[in-house]
């Protein structure tokens, strides 16, 4: 979103506007973009003798406390703004470069659509959309060095997730890397093993940090939790599930390794962090 995004905004401002208002309509509902979405254009004579909607001239996402807009002017000059606004007023404005404004957008879509869907997991998906990587695309298990990253993904989390997530996440890896020795080469069972560790775990945190820090800070869900509650939350289920794994390793029970794999296919397969 740096100097890449810059270039292409200078050299074809209107088919970059109009990408970036493309993107924003795949991310988000469509009743959901027609309250937030406004799109400004400027209309010549022709545009309006041969019914052409015109030059984008502003695009705007409309909040409840905060507006973020974007104006061009021919030149091309970009003018990126964020608004705080009270019971529909404005208090303050601020200036924002274009790179600056373009990742301030994009939280906020991700945020509107995890809200919308009920699944924090959709916020990886409509940053996906906009054609940007999520925050905490990093966090990744790979299946080649697998045991090493996992023992190194607790340290890689930092402080970006709560001190009790970190606890988890590290549990949950012991869990794993003590039943993989123990379903190496059994077909089936060993890739419900590695899955947990490369799939389930890694998309549950990717789901959280993809949100904005703010969001997940303030933002209170239905039922009076935050999105931290829900990440450790999902991460304790997570962690029963890789200690039931471990224990039908130990006890060579491999139906019971199966069942539970479905279980976690069904519950991490689709919606990796719940937000009611």
């Amino acid at each position: 979103m740096g100097q890449s995004t810059d270039g292409e905004a200078a050299e074809d401002p209107q088919t970059f506007l109009a990408e970036l208002v493309e993107s924003v309509a795949r991310a988000l509902a469509p009743a959901l973009l027609a309250r937030v979405l406004v799109v400004e254009r400027r209309r010549t004579l022709a545009d309006r003798l041969f019914r052409r909607p015109g030059a984008i001239a502003r695009v705007s996402l409309i909040g409840a406390e905060e507006n973020l807009s974007l104006a061009y002017e021919p030149g091309p000059h970009w003018t990126g703004e964020v608004e705080r606004v009270y019971n529909g007023v404005s208090v303050t404005r601020r200036p924002l470069g274009l790179g600056d404004w373009l990742t301030a957008f994009a939280g906020r879509v991700a945020a509107l659509a995890a809200q919308a869907a009920g699944d924090a997991a959709t916020s990886s998906r409509a940053l996906q959309s906009l054609g940007l990587e999520p925050v905490g695309s990093e966090i990744q298990v790979r299946d080649a060095t697998i045991e090493g990253d996992l023992r190194t993904l607790p340290a890689r989390l930092g402080q970006r997730v709560p001190p009790e997530a970190v606890a988890q996440v590290e549990r949950i890896g012991g869990l794993i890397i003590d039943a993989l020795p123990r379903v190496a080469g059994q077909g089936e069972p060993e890739v419900v093993v590695r899955r947990t560790a490369t799939v389930y775990l890694p998309d549950t945190l990717r789901a959280y940090l993809s949100l904005p820090a703010d969001w997940t800070a303030e933002h209170v869900l239905p039922d009076g939790t935050k999105a931290a509650d829900a990440l450790i939350g999902q991460l304790g289920e997570l962690e029963r599930a890789a200690k039931r794994m471990r224990d039908a390793a130990v006890e060579q029970d491999a139906s019971a390794l199966l069942v539970n794999g479905r279980f976690l296919t069904q519950r991490f397969g689709t919606s990796r962090l719940d937000l009611p």
